[in-house]
């Protein structure tokens, strides 16, 4: 058992156990503040989100939905997670997101392309916004978030503007891809028999999954993955070793940039959304990949499942009463996990060192037993002599 407990994977996994019932439970301690009587239903709403259906077919539907969101929030993880490996934080991913959807969206509305292409448009585009900071980082030593956060709202009040072209005049919205860019919605997976009419759920879905066993090996497994690491861990000693440090760090903020960006086609060209030109604030994909992306423990495979969890009780604070509670609450709940999560490395901490205490302690007991044995030995051997 303590030899699983020491595994860095299975404290993660613990540590971010304790971070979601903490999360929780403060969430239901903020339901009980704003009215007791139905603090208990809407915690529950937010924690089943789509099995609060009582139909089998509306289950499905809304878990297509859910599946549908989680995997561009997986790719803004893995956007996250490939840049804190190096030793950067891109929160610049919200905007590299933002112009990701831009680019696949003009190129669907205005351009008139297929899917592929309209997906590699929001792959350069926000590679572009990555390799900006990238610069700005390791050539003028421009702090990668702020630099990052003005891109966000660059990119923001561009993509607004470059849309207008493609916005329906009855709405605040872009057209809709099923009749203004058909063939650019991703081909769907063909589950009609899973997830019923659900026409949203398409390859998206296992692209991110792949993406996400793609950046685990490059990180984990090839030379490239262990630069990039190094030169976050200490540019100087990198460069120092032969390593191209400025090189490494504009690499990885550019394919930072690049999984941010396909989060932008893997959210817009589904058609389940349309873009908003009059958004007045950065879309919150982008941030809520910060709170997968440590709730998965900053590892890839992980990110698959805390991205997961954190769209599916995002969606669940659409069934709390909205006559007493606000929707938001799901997204408070997100907050306070991503806050507790500062702590995973206290929590892991506290592990090891409780196993160290426990074996020393366990050392020192048998370290007693054998010397106990050893004086009765010696007490007879001398008796034995004197006769």
């Amino acid at each position: 058992m303590k030899k699983i407990l020491k595994n860095s994977g299975v404290q993660s996994f613990l540590a971010s156990l304790v971070c979601i019932i903490l999360g929780m439970l403060i969430g239901y301690i903020v339901l009980l503040i704003i009215e007791p009587s139905g603090a208990g239903e809407a915690i529950v709403a937010v924690a089943k989100n789509f099995l609060g259906y009582s139909k089998k077919s509306m289950q499905m539907k809304y878990l297509g939905n859910t599946l549908t969101k989680t995997a561009p929030l997986l790719m803004c993880s893995l956007s996250i997670i490939f840049a804190y490996k190096v030793g950067l934080f891109n929160i610049g991913a919200a905007g590299q997101y933002v112009i990701g959807s831009c680019a696949c969206l003009y190129g669907a509305l205005v351009l008139h392309l297929s899917w592929i292409p309209c997906m590699l448009l929001a792959a350069v585009a926000g590679g572009i916004f990555g390799a900006v900071t990238g610069i700005l980082k390791a050539y003028c030593n421009v702090n990668e978030v702020i630099s990052g956060i003005m891109l966000n709202w660059i990119g923001l009040y561009f993509t607004n503007m470059v849309l207008v072209q493609a916005k329906d005049a009855a709405s605040a919205y872009t057209y809709a891809l099923k009749s203004g860019g058909k063939a650019a919605i991703l081909p769907s997976l063909g589950l009609k028999s899973v997830f019923g009419k659900n026409q949203y759920v398409g390859i998206a879905i296992p692209l991110a999954i792949l993406f996400a066993l793609i950046v685990w090996v490059v990180l984990e497994k090839t030379k490239l993955g262990y630069e990039l690491k190094a030169t976050g861990f200490n540019k100087h000693a990198a460069k120092y070793c032969g390593m191209a440090e400025k090189r490494n760090i504009i690499l990885s903020l550019v394919c930072s940039g690049i999984l941010a960006g396909l989060a932008g086609s893997f959210m817009y060209q589904t058609d389940m959304e349309q873009w908003q030109v009059t958004i007045a604030s950065v879309p919150a994909m982008g941030f809520n990949g910060i709170a997968a992306a440590f709730l998965g423990g900053l590892n890839p495979i992980g990110a698959i499942f805390s991205s997961f969890f954190i769209q599916h009780i995002t969606d669940g604070g659409s069934h709390v009463d909205l006559n007493v509670y606000c929707a938001q609450i799901s997204e408070l709940i997100s907050a306070l996990i991503i806050y507790l999560c500062g702590f995973v490395g206290f929590m892991k901490y506290v592990m090891d060192s409780r196993l160290k205490k426990a074996e020393e302690k366990a050392m020192e007991n048998s370290n007693t037993e054998a010397s106990d044995k050893q004086v009765p030995d010696a007490e007879t051997n001398e008796k034995g002599g004197n006769k």
